[in-house]
């Protein structure tokens, strides 16, 4: 499910070329604070799935809200097991 999730995310990532310096940006919209920036959109791509992967890990960890994507709902994870 966190494959499929991640999957999903970088589908909606957008990428744009900083004309400064001549790198790419990458971004997913709907997740604030994961980026990338880097000199191929190849190495872009891996970068921010990377930092998708991080974020993910940390928010699971700390029982963060995590945004729905195409109808994947990793909060159930976040919520304590209730054990018999």
């Amino acid at each position: 499910m966190l494959a499929s999730y991640i999957d999903k995310a970088m589908e909606f990532a957008i990428y744009e070329i900083i004309e400064d310096d001549q790198t790419y940006w990458g971004e997913i919209p709907d997740i604030q604070g994961v980026w990338a920036n880097q000199p191929t959109l190849e190495s872009c791509r891996q970068e921010l799935r990377e930092a998708l992967s991080d974020w993910l890990a940390l928010r699971l960890r700390l029982g963060l809200p995590i945004p729905v994507i195409a109808e994947i709902n990793l909060n159930l994870f976040t919520e304590p097991l209730i054990t018999a």
